[in-house]
């Protein structure tokens, strides 16, 4: 009996620890809801920390500042979207599917109510805190920028398509696929899009930038650009 206890027994010493990687993604999950709840200015590193399960020595060691830590919360949402538009796993895909894909990816990112969250708190403390909309704009809107460039760059080397800036045509297609709904929601004019509203206009607007692009000619539709149309779009200041 009494060997059966000593073998029960809870081992002696500290528990084990969490590896730095595990801890900083508790502190981005908690910032998260930190922010969303409360804003920016009204959200304390010290609440963080205290929602995290972290001491605060903790948290300024691994992310320092404020915004730093914004800035992770970001580019883990916008981490999720880079792993959709794998660039090996879109090169495998059909033209129009590949696309396609990338706009879906991106739009339920961009009109998911977490994301438009952002937006809003963004939209209304960047004046004050000119960091907020600094590490905004350099995890969210140019990384999903270069990537989405990036793709379209390398089917102009495969000469799928012809573009004369592809990182203008990027902003271009990305304007197309969420401008108007977003726009809608952050006003209050509509409800957030659902997944099938999504797939749609990605769909759509897939279908309508390509057949203003690509060398190839569409395969017949009613609703296509006249065949050999190429969409030309120059660099600003060229």
């Amino acid at each position: 009996m009494g060997k059966n206890a000593e073998q029960t027994r809870r081992p002696r010493g500290r528990p084990p620890m969490r590896s730095d990687d595990e801890t900083r993604r508790l502190m981005i999950e908690a910032a998260a809801q930190e922010f969303q709840a409360n804003g920016y200015a009204a959200t304390c590193m010290n609440d963080v920390a205290q929602r995290a399960g972290v001491s605060t020595k903790t948290m300024y060691r691994l992310i320092p500042t404020k915004a730093d830590l914004l800035k992770r919360v970001v580019s883990d949402r916008i981490g999720r979207f880079m792993l959709e538009i794998d660039s090996d796993a879109l090169d495998a895909l059909p033209l129009m599917e590949a696309l396609e894909h990338m706009l879906l990816a991106y739009g339920t990112l961009t009109l998911s109510e977490e994301t438009i969250a952002m937006n809003r708190l963004v939209l209304g403390e960047s004046d004050r805190f000119p960091e907020v909309a600094a590490a905004f704009y350099e995890a969210a809107v140019l990384r999903t920028s270069e990537a989405m460039a990036g793709w379209l760059r390398r089917q102009c080397e495969r000469r799928l398509i012809k573009l004369e800036d592809p990182h203008a045509a990027a902003g271009m297609v990305r304007g197309m696929m969420i401008m108007e709904p977003l726009r809608a929601v952050m006003l209050g004019q509509q409800a957030i899009p659902d997944p099938e509203e999504i797939a749609a206009r990605a769909r759509y607007c897939a279908r309508l930038f390509l057949d203003g692009c690509r060398l190839e000619h569409p395969t017949a539709r009613v609703d296509r650009l006249r065949p050999g149309t190429t969409l030309r779009i120059k660099a600003a200041g060229r």
